[in-house]
């Protein structure tokens, strides 16, 4: 055997070592060799607690959130003494929807280090998310009262007090919040709504105006511009407004309509339940999830479906409706042009809270109507008006509709019109988010 085909000689390293290299692979970015060395050093010691904190956190990177969760539980169990394992395990409880687990995590963590600022913030976003609003104010306060410049601790307690509907107290957060941040157009954003949804108009328009001067190309800003001005208001939503917006509130979207009280899904469920009954032994229904978001709808469609397709603009929200898991294809496309591409292809048709980024509906609901077959079911939510506007784009960003404009459009795309149900969608600023619930089916039953 000569040299070139001698094999290396092994090498023996120690637990801590190969520990110090799955990390360092996990840092670089390498998370199959980081997964793999972690769970092969589990299962030489399998209540190391450094090891199945980081495989946790890893798999949590990955959307493997049920196992990622077991793991980060189990590492507190074995050393309860890490703070920064207490603020993962709060995030990752957070994401998994137990926002009551999540705030005793998060205090955890804030009692074995009271000093970090960061971790008060997270208490006070979570107090907010259960409700708990004197007692985020409380946090938000705390955190200021140590560092007056906490960018993220300014805005969080002024978006609380408007929601409270305490604009006086709020306002000079939101513009302290902008000052540490001049260039965040989140910031902006946020201003710009709480000037416009109090009337202010004039100064959201400002807001507004200052936003697009320094980011000539932001879609957000010309779209929330052009609502509170009235100018320049599109059809729909832009797509780059729309994947922007999504993209960035992907990580964190489900938490944030728990924390609104979003009942979009489970309206569209009600809906289906009483169209087509209890869910057959076998399913036997082509479904169309459109506009899927991270995927909330698909545990109410899964039960119907035979095949369960999924599309949406946002990669970023396909990506989290990947890791969710139940669809059998997930597609990212621009609605109205993937409906007009796919005739006579679904049974079900559900778009919950999707069709709000639409003004004008007589085009996307006459591909809807192409896409279903004869008989075919439509069910979808978008948001109401009381005023005699076809339709409306509100400071949020969204089109709201009116009750006749829907049923013109119905009817002119070949679907039956029936009676629209009222529906409180979610709450924003303290305040319900009316809209309608619409179930109809293709006129050729």
């Amino acid at each position: 055997m000569n040299a070139a085909s001698t094999p290396p000689p092994a090498v023996e390293v120690s637990f801590d070592e190969a520990l110090r290299m799955a990390i360092g692979l996990h840092r670089e970015g390498r998370l199959d060799g980081a997964e793999k060395l972690y769970r092969r050093l589990l299962a030489l010691q399998p209540v190391e607690a450094n090891a199945t904190h980081f495989l946790g956190m890893l798999l949590h990177q990955r959307g493997q959130r049920e196992e990622a969760l077991a793991l980060l539980q189990r590492s507190v169990q074995i050393d309860d003494g890490v703070a920064a394992w207490h603020n993962n395990l709060g995030n990752a409880l957070l994401a998994a929807g137990q926002g009551t687990e999540a705030a005793e995590a998060y205090e955890r963590c804030r009692a074995l280090d009271p000093d970090n600022l960061e971790v008060l913030n997270n208490l006070g976003c979570m107090q907010t998310r259960l409700r708990r609003l004197p007692e985020a104010e409380a946090s938000f306060r705390a955190v200021l009262a140590r560092n007056p410049d906490h960018a993220d601790a300014q805005l969080n307690l002024a978006w609380l007090l408007a929601r409270w509907q305490r604009m006086p107290e709020a306002l000079p957060h939101f513009t302290r919040a902008l000052e540490l941040r001049p260039r965040e157009g989140r910031m902006r954003r946020l201003l710009g709504i709480v000037y416009a949804e109090s009337g202010r108009l004039e100064e959201a328009a400002a807001v507004f105006r200052e936003w697009l001067a320094l980011e000539p190309g932001s879609a957000q800003a010309r779209h929330h511009l052009a609502a509170v001005t009235g100018q320049g208001v599109p059809e729909r939503a832009p797509d780059e407004y729309v994947t922007h917006v999504f993209d960035d509130f992907a990580g964190s979207f489900d938490e944030r309509l728990a924390a609104l009280d979003y009942r979009a899904p489970q309206c569209v469920a009600e809906a289906l339940a009483l169209q087509l009954g209890e869910p057959p032994a076998t399913p036997q229904l082509d479904v169309l999830d459109a506009g899927c978001g991270t995927g909330l709808c698909g545990r109410y469609l899964r039960p119907y479906a035979r095949r369960l397709v999924g599309v949406d603009l946002s990669a970023g929200m396909l990506a989290q409706a990947r890791a969710r898991g139940g669809y059998d294809a997930l597609h990212q496309a621009e609605l109205g042009a993937w409906l007009a591409a796919h005739p006579d292809t679904c049974d079900v048709l559900v778009s919950a809270d999707t069709l709000c980024y639409f003004g004008r509906l007589d085009e996307v609901l006459a591909a809807a109507a192409r896409s279903l077959r004869p008989g075919g079911l439509l069910v979808f939510t978008v948001e109401s008006h009381e005023d005699a506007a076809d339709h409306r784009l509100q400071a949020h960003g969204r089109y709201s509709h009116a009750q006749p404009y829907l049923q013109r459009s119905l009817a002119a795309a070949g679907l039956r019109a029936p009676p629209l149900t009222p529906v409180i969608l979610r709450q924003e600023a303290g305040q319900p988010v009316h809209g309608w619930l619409v179930t109809t089916r293709r006129h050729d039953a």
